[in-house]
Parts: C-alpha cells; structure tokens; sequence
C-alpha cells in the first residue's frame, strides 16, 4: 500500500464547496436549487477588465512572469493602496499570487511547525486552522462571539498570548459573520503588541471594499509601529467578480518578502500573464461596477437580514461588511449540520452549516447574499414553510 506522510490527515477541507456540488447534483436531478452557500459574488468580470486579459493574449504575453509578480502590477497595487488607505507601500513588497489562499499557506507555513502556536479566528475561515494543524502548530481560537457582533475583543487576544505564540490571523470584515472590528479595538491590539515584538500578523483585508451602514475599513498596514510583522492580504477576487481568475496579492514585511517569493518560485512558479494584465486594470480603470456591486450587497443585506429575523427560531445581528449573514438558530431545536442538510434536501435552499467554520460556529448557519432579492425572499418563503 501506498505510504502518504502523517499530516495530510491533519488537513481540512472547506465545506462550502461540498454543498455546492451537492446542490449541482439536485439541480441535475430536475430540483429547484437556490444557492445561498457558496461564498463568490453573483456578477460577471467587468468587462473592461475581461479585455484587458484578451489583449494581453493577442499581445502576445504567454510566457513567465517574476515570481512576485510583474512590476506595473505591483506598482498598481501600490498605488491603490495608498489611494484607499494613505499608506506608502514597496513594490518591492508586493507579492502576486493565484488566490488569498497562497498567502494565507505562505505565512502559516512560515510560523508554524511543532511546538508553536498560532492564533486564528472562530468561527472563521476554515484554511486557517487547515493549514495549522497541517503544518503541526497549535492552533489556538480567538472566539468571535454574537454579543459583540463577532468583532474580537482585544483584550482577550493580547490575554492568549504566550511565548509560544508566532502567528495572529485576523479577518475584517470577515468571512463567515459578515462582522468588523471598530478602530478603537484594532488601536487597542496595536498598543498592546508592543509587548510582543517577536509575534507576526497576517490581516485577511479581503472583504476590506465592502463595507455598509457607513462602516470604514482599518487597515493594518496604517499602523506604523508593527509595519515590520504585518502581512495584508488582498485581492480581486471578492471586489472585482474575479473568482476564477485566482488572483490575489499580499504586501510582505521587507525582511520576509523575499522568503515569500522563494515559496512562490518553489510552488507555482508565478502568476498566469493575462491575468496580471486584467488585476492591473482593475485596479487603475473606473471602479463604477464595484461601487454598483457593493451596493447590491446593501439592499440584499437589509432584505435578508429583516427576513431571517421573522424565521421563528432564528436571530440575526446586522452585518457590517462582506456578503453574509450568521443567524442563531439554537431556537429551532436543530444543530447546524442538522439544519443545513434539512434545508438543502427539503426546502431547496443551500447554506452552509456554522461548524464549518469551527467549534464556535455551533448554533449557527451561514447564508451568502451573493444572490438576487427575488431569490433570497423565495428562499426565507421555503425556509418557513420547511420549519
């Protein structure tokens, strides 16, 4: 028999996409599926964007590109930042990649092996606790709780803190409670860093566009202080429609941008040319399909949240940012696993079971509002009549 090495059977999965070729195979049999699971905007590439990738094809940009990615990328990417967050950002920091998964996989491997410890959100995004255990760190939770609106408390990072700590894995606006992290909390974490000069953060700012109820996003590259251990990740994927391109950035700490590209050379060589093309056009052409996208999500996040609150059994803080909603639905009687399978083979309508997402996420479930008004009020009209 085949020998395969111990810590794969340490890796996880993400349960978004088990639901969403369980949902394909119903729809194949003649059901009526609405898709509230999958976590990816429901609107096309711009298409400015889409010809900016055929022309660079026609111009004949097939081969391989540095490992960081090209240089008028990066420079965009620099500049856009500076735009969105007033911050002075390297290029030479600036590392492209196929997707924000890379980043994440990149850092995590980075800190983590036996004996240290890494500090993730839950419920969060499951690849974060994936990787750690994968890689053989501890994986230690930051509990993002209901009553705070699943902002971290600051305080309670900075008390779970030890000498075995490498890591901090923040997300906001985050995936999957829609939640935000106020200033005030992101300046109280800041200042209490400084105790622990040796601790690296890796700031999932991917959902950082998509903000409502007149929310602003905190980056932490506007921090000066821990500049030097910060690394934000970004990307296309979720503001500009771009899920299939697999295209995503992070801005490096100068002392471990060149690791990063190391890891990238060894990995994936780089980034396919044309999509590095259609990236640098998104970011520097007009950005009216974003504003349109994000407020879409505003109307949809008023309906659906409005909605699920008048599903007995179930509650619904506001979301900040992002496109999903995390309801409590301990009132059904029902467990999370329980309840998304229920509504998927009964009711027709995909979710994603809150302990997807970690052991915290137990008595919830997540819905993505990537999808129309007239769908998501269909879908609450299934739920009811389900329950």
């Amino acid at each position: 028999m085949l020998q395969l090495a111990d810590n794969l059977k340490r890796l996880g999965t993400e349960t978004a996409f088990e639901v969403l070729a369980r949902a394909g195979a119903l729809e194949a049999e003649g059901r009526s599926i609405i898709n509230l699971g999958i976590g990816q905007p429901d609107f096309k590439t711009p298409d400015h964007i889409v010809e900016a990738a055929i022309k660079a094809l026609r111009d004949g940009h097939h081969g391989y590109t540095p490992a960081n990615g090209i240089l008028p990328l990066r420079e965009a990417v620099a500049a856009d930042l500076h735009k969105r967050h007033g911050v002075e950002v390297n290029p030479d920091d600036v590392v492209v990649v196929p997707g924000g998964k890379v980043t994440m996989f990149f850092a995590i491997m980075m800190f983590g092996q036996p004996g240290a410890e890494i500090m993730y959100p839950d419920p969060g995004f499951p690849i974060y606790k994936s990787v750690i255990d994968y890689c053989g760190a501890k994986a230690v939770p930051i509990v993002l709780r209901e009553e705070n609106e699943f902002a971290f408390s600051a305080d309670e990072v900075l008390s779970q803190i030890t000498p075995k700590t490498r890591l901090i894995i923040l997300n906001s606006p985050a995936n999957p409670t829609g939640g935000t992290v106020p200033k005030a909390e992101w300046d109280k974490l800041v200042d209490g860093l400084a105790a622990h000069p040796d601790v690296a953060i890796l700031a999932d700012e991917i959902y950082s566009q998509m903000l409502y109820e007149g929310r602003e996003h905190v980056s932490l590259l506007q921090y000066e202080s821990i500049r030097d251990r910060v690394i934000m990740l970004d990307g296309w994927s979720k503001t500009y429609a771009m899920t299939g391109w697999r295209l995503g950035f992070a801005v490096w700490p100068s002392a471990l941008a060149a690791t990063a590209t190391r890891l990238a050379v060894n990995c994936h060589s780089c980034v396919n040319a044309p999509t590095q093309f259609a990236g640098m056009t998104a970011l520097t052409g007009p950005q009216d399909a974003v504003h349109e996208m994000v407020q879409a999500f505003d109307e949809r996040r008023r309906v659906i949240v409005s909605e699920l609150n008048q599903i007995a059994g179930f509650r619904c803080v506001d979301p900040g940012g992002a496109f999903y909603a995390f309801p409590n639905i301990e009132g059904t009687g029902l467990s999370a696993r329980d309840l998304q399978n229920r509504l998927l083979e009964e009711a027709g309508v995909a979710t994603v079971a809150g302990t997807s997402f970690g052991d915290y996420g137990e008595g919830y479930i997540r819905f993505s509002y990537a999808n129309s008004v007239e769908n998501i009020r269909e879908a609450i009209k299934r739920i009811k009549a389900c329950l």
